[in-house]
């Protein structure tokens, strides 16, 4: 294991997306094409599917020197009023380009800190939601709770509302290292935080958890994943620290370099975590997911609806998503769109009526070929072809670098498919790089990406 870690420890992205957001094509795009494209994307999913919709909320109280998200680092609450009327405003820009109501089968809050914003407030924010859109029987709601400050208010005001999923940052239970990162939070308040989501009637209550942090040992990852086991949340998300210093705004600044494990040190993290979780009765899902097989990550994963997007892994598809507020993106599966990173600027754009929209990409036919590839090495460390989507002809050296892999036992190809071996699933973002035509053309001249392992 030792070997691969430095052959395959190289920077790559996450494929949230693919294109990935350095690659997109932005001359080529509009926000008419945009907008063309939600109303195509519409007309074909919203009966049968419905849409899905992402909230970004900003702002927190203090800065986490981990966090690579765009977030406002504020007290003043005075702030909640006026970003939940641009949220609604610019959802009133999408709804009327629809001709009848969007249904909606999965909404989430992220941020920054969603539960910055007061319980009345959030009630308020998702009213109006639903007043401009229908909430599908089956939704899936979900937020990302702060455990410092996720009150029981907090849960049973929105699980009254029909959330019923809550995610945790949890990140690490040793203070050396939540010092280093400035996320301060016992164990004790994860354990209520849980435990209140539990009585408040949530039905997937899940922890994040991030290896390779400052500071962080073995021995911390044993103890952290040990103290999660105890709580038995549903699904984990064991993240690796991305570590990318360069982006404009990050915070990741609390600590030095040699701080961090090394690339050796922090695979082993990943390997002991993921064995205990393992012992422990979850399942792996997907790319740094796991689950217990009473959640529904894990009945998505068994019955082959899981799906990937900007919100992270789901229980099933929708072919769209809206995202809303400062620095969201959307996607109509044939177009993505990102909003303005600043605030101001975002509240005085969908004040003026304007979609708030300043760059995307619009997907060319390759484009989508190699995105249902991506996502299904993501989804199900598999993905099957017939000749004619061949996406390898015009860069032989792509498939160079799968028989590579190959013969080192992390991926199984057969004349038309590739599948992700139990060693090769810590390393399936590698995988996904061959396919990553836009890349493997253009490799760029600085470092955008976190490193794969």
């Amino acid at each position: 294991m030792h070997e691969l870690t430095s052959k395959y420890n190289v920077p790559g992205p996450r494929y949230t997306s693919y294109p990935t957001v350095p690659y997109w094509d932005v001359e080529n795009f509009s926000l008419e094409k945009w907008k063309s494209s939600l109303q195509k994307s519409f007309r074909e999913s919203n009966k049968e599917e419905g849409i899905s919709l992402y909230i970004h909320l900003p702002f927190c109280e203090s800065l986490c020197t981990f966090c690579g998200c765009n977030k406002r680092i504020t007290k003043n609450h005075q702030v909640e009023i006026p970003y939940i009327e641009s949220i609604l405003s610019e959802l009133k820009l999408y709804v009327a380009l629809f001709d009848e109501k969007p249904k909606v089968k999965q909404l989430h809050l992220g941020g920054g800190t969603p539960t910055f914003f007061s319980p009345e407030h959030l009630e308020r924010l998702m009213d109006g939601i639903f007043s401009l859109t229908k909430k599908a029987e089956d939704a899936q709601i979900s937020f990302e709770g702060h455990p410092n400050n996720t009150t029981k208010d907090h849960l049973d005001t929105l699980a009254k509302i029909g959330f019923n999923s809550v995610s945790y940052g949890v990140q690490d239970y040793n203070m050396a290292v939540q010092i280093a990162i400035n996320r301060i939070q016992p164990f004790e308040n994860v354990k209520a935080a849980t435990v209140n989501a539990r009585e408040s009637g949530y039905t997937s209550v899940g922890h994040d958890i991030i290896y390779g942090l400052p500071y962080q040992t073995e021995e911390d990852i044993h103890r952290t994943i040990d103290k999660t086991i105890e709580l038995q949340p549903d699904r984990i998300a064991f993240y690796s620290y991305a570590h990318v210093p360069w982006i404009k705004g990050n915070g990741q600044r609390g600590f030095k370099e040699e701080n961090l494990p090394m690339p050796e040190t922090k695979r082993r993290q990943y390997e002991e975590g993921k064995r205990r979780l393992i012992a422990a009765g979850y399942v792996e899902i997907g790319m740094d997911h796991f689950a217990l097989p009473t959640d529904a990550l894990y009945h998505a994963r068994e019955n082959g609806s899981l799906h990937r997007n900007f919100m992270g892994y789901a229980a099933s598809k929708t072919q769209l998503m809206i995202g809303l507020g400062v620095s969201a993106i959307g996607d109509s599966w044939y177009s993505f769109a990102q909003n303005v990173k600043k605030l101001e600027e975002y509240q005085a754009l969908v004040a003026n009526g304007n979609f708030p929209v300043f760059k995307g990409h619009s997907l060319t036919e390759e484009d989508l070929i190699i995105r249902k590839h991506i996502l299904q090495l993501m989804c199900s460390f598999y993905t099957s072809w017939e000749d004619k989507e061949a996406v390898f002809d015009e860069i032989p050296e792509v498939l160079e670098k799968l028989e590579e892999m190959e013969k080192d036992e992390l991926i199984e190809i057969t004349p038309t498919s590739i599948r992700v071996t139990e060693i090769g699933k810590p390393f399936v973002r590698n995988v996904c790089l061959p396919f990553d035509l836009r890349l493997q053309r253009k490799q760029p001249d600085t470092q955008l990406f976190s490193m794969t392992i």
